[in-house]
C-alpha cells in the first residue's frame, strides 16, 4: 500500500492519509477531513480515488448531513484472519 497510494493519488498526503488509515480502519468520511490534517480538498480526493480503486469501501452510505462510513476492508481482514468484508 504504501507503493499504491501514491501512485495512485499522486499526492504528497498519501502516506499521511494511509498512516491515518492504518490506525482507524473503519471511520465516518468527515472524521478522516477533520483529523488527517491533510487540507479538506485534497482529502475529499483521495478518498474519493481509495473508493474509485476497491482500497476503501462503503459500509454505510451518507445520508443528509450524516457521513458515510468506510472502511479498509484488507487491513480488516488480514486483522481478522478471515475474508470480513
Amino acid at each position: 500500500m504504501k507503493n499504491r497510494v501514491p501512485q495512485l493519488t499522486h499526492s504528497q498526503f498519501a502516506i499521511r492519509a494511509l498512516d491515518w488509515l492504518f490506525s482507524q480502519p473503519i471511520f465516518n468520511r468527515s472524521a478522516f477531513i477533520d483529523s488527517s490534517e491533510i487540507p479538506k480538498p485534497t482529502a475529499h480526493r483521495i478518498l474519493s480515488i481509495l473508493e474509485e480503486n476497491n482500497i476503501l469501501k462503503v459500509l454505510v452510505p451518507g445520508s443528509g448531513r450524516r457521513s458515510a462510513v468506510l472502511v479498509f476492508p484488507k487491513l480488516l481482514n488480514i486483522a481478522e484472519g478471515k475474508e470480513i468484508v
